[in-house]
């Protein structure tokens, strides 16, 4: 396996990704009931917020913080979201992909969790 290198990196572990969350019991109704996610539109801001993450690029214009703030208002969030998310994001990771890179998305997905919910716990 190698690392995590380039966009296109990004856009097939986002994609692995999504996949099993969308199927996951315990968050999968989040993308497709709660919100119902267009694909489409969404993953390639995913791939731009990575892109930002992992390589710096300017690429993300967004605001995660607030989507989720208002993800949480219409069905909240709670630690075993956070921890099955967390749970399929680094399997996937750990699925594709080994080196720095891989280790950095996992330990910036962990910080992300972490912030996300103690913003909606408040």
């Amino acid at each position: 396996m190698t690392d995590i290198q380039s966009r296109e990196d990004i856009e097939t572990l986002i994609q692995a990704f999504y996949s099993k969350a969308m199927k996951d019991e315990v968050i999968g109704h989040f993308f497709t009931k709660i919100v119902a996610l267009n694909l489409e539109e969404h993953l390639p801001k995913m791939y731009d917020f990575w892109e930002m993450m992992l390589f710096d690029s300017n690429s993300y214009k967004g605001n995660p913080m607030q989507t989720h703030l208002d993800l949480n208002k219409k069905s909240p969030l709670k630690k075993v979201h956070f921890d099955a998310w967390i749970h399929l994001f680094n399997e996937t990771v750990d699925d594709l992909f080994e080196g720095q890179n891989a280790e950095n998305a996992k330990t910036r997905a962990l910080s992300m969790a972490t912030i996300i919910q103690i913003k909606t716990h408040q």
